[in-house]
């Protein structure tokens, strides 16, 4: 869908993003009769997905990674790929035929009087009574500090620009974290290069299976994926933060030749110091570090905290009509996983049509 630059828009509701988090939105705006545009920064729907690293599979099964009233089709067990995923995506807006207005950044968000103003980088004005921020989790690559002492010897990239083997100098490389995404890096350079993978806190990696079933089907079946975050298996699960290996454990990654080292302290030219006083020479770093917020494009006072975080209960933010979904424990811990988008955009278009119709 194309828009002229200047040009004004009004609809009841404004969904920004047009991944998994939106197009749930989108289904449980239809369903509720209520009116919407969606809005992407992307060029196509899926995109997100596409420009992601090879050999990336989702996180979940394909049985628990399905929008509502669409199945994700293949092996319900097995892990479907990150182009896999954005072909779904682009099937599904097509097969609901949701418009989305793309390659368009919404770059200021204004409360006027009971209505919402969002301004977009081309100089379109989109108008609502309410909007769904449904942008990902911590879309913000974080890289910690220490990159600031990375001389220019040294290549340095976070993982969300790593694209695969091919596009690493030749030489040692070290990962900065051992969460799913590093260890995946890890695993992706240990046939082509000397990898040393830098962990930090310690994890807690679950078996695939259990009794020949996917350990996300127990968790779904057991209800954990749905015990409420202030919950006590919510609290532990938060804690805890468990993910299933998937032949990326420590000792699999051993048997590759992957080097696992303590968290690293500190950059000394092209040398790199770890906690426990070794030290190693390296070419290349991958900050798999994760994401953080950055929201500060909402001008709204009580809408997003100093850092730019969103403050919200439930998706539900203090600012009437605004709303967000997609949210790392916005509910439990099944929403920030796409098992949970679905449920999530219905909790607050629910919330929006009890309280924001009273206000029309």
């Amino acid at each position: 869908m194309s828009i002229d630059a200047g040009q004004s828009l009004r609809t009841d509701v404004l969904v920004i993003g047009a991944g998994q988090s939106g197009l749930a939105a989108a289904h449980a705006l239809e369903a509720a009769g209520i009116s919407f545009l969606i809005v992407d920064a992307s060029s196509a729907v899926g995109d997100s997905w596409r420009h992601r690293y090879d050999g990336l599979t989702l996180f979940t099964p394909r049985s628990i990674s399905a929008l509502p009233g669409m199945p994700l089709v293949g092996n319900p067990d097995g892990y479907a790929t990150k182009d896999e995923f954005a072909e779904y995506l682009a099937r599904y807006a097509a097969k609901n035929s949701y418009e989305v207005i793309s390659a368009t950044k919404i770059v200021k968000l204004l409360r006027v009087g009971s209505l919402f103003e969002a301004f977009t980088a081309n100089g379109l004005m989109i108008t609502s009574r309410a909007v769904i921020v449904a942008t990902g989790s911590f879309p913000v690559p974080r890289i910690p500090a220490l990159s600031r002492f990375v001389p220019v010897s040294v290549d340095q990239l976070h993982v969300a620009d790593f694209q695969g083997a091919d596009s690493i100098a030749d030489g040692a490389v070290l990962v900065v974290g051992d969460g799913a995404s590093g260890r995946d890096v890890a695993l992706s350079l240990s046939t082509t290069h000397q990898v040393l993978l830098a962990g930090g806190r310690k994890r807690r990696l679950l078996p695939e299976r259990i009794l020949g079933r996917n350990v996300w089907w127990w968790l779904d079946r057991f209800g954990l994926l749905r015990a409420p975050a202030n919950s006590f298996i919510g609290r532990r699960m938060r804690v805890a933060d468990p993910f299933p290996r998937r032949g990326n454990d420590d000792h699999a990654l051993a048997r590759t030749g992957v080097v696992g080292r303590p968290r690293l302290t500190d950059i000394d030219g092209g040398m790199v110091l770890f906690e426990d006083g070794s030290t190693e020479k390296i070419r290349t770093i991958v900050w798999a570090t994760g994401y953080v917020d950055d929201f500060r494009w909402i001008e709204i006072e009580g809408a997003t905290g100093r850092s730019g975080d969103a403050i919200h209960r439930a998706g539900v933010s203090p600012v009437d009509g605004l709303y967000f979904v997609g949210r790392p424990w916005q509910r439990n811990r099944a929403s920030g996983l796409i098992a949970g988008v679905g449920d999530d955009a219905s909790f607050v278009v629910d919330h929006f049509r009890r309280h924001g119709s009273r206000k029309r």
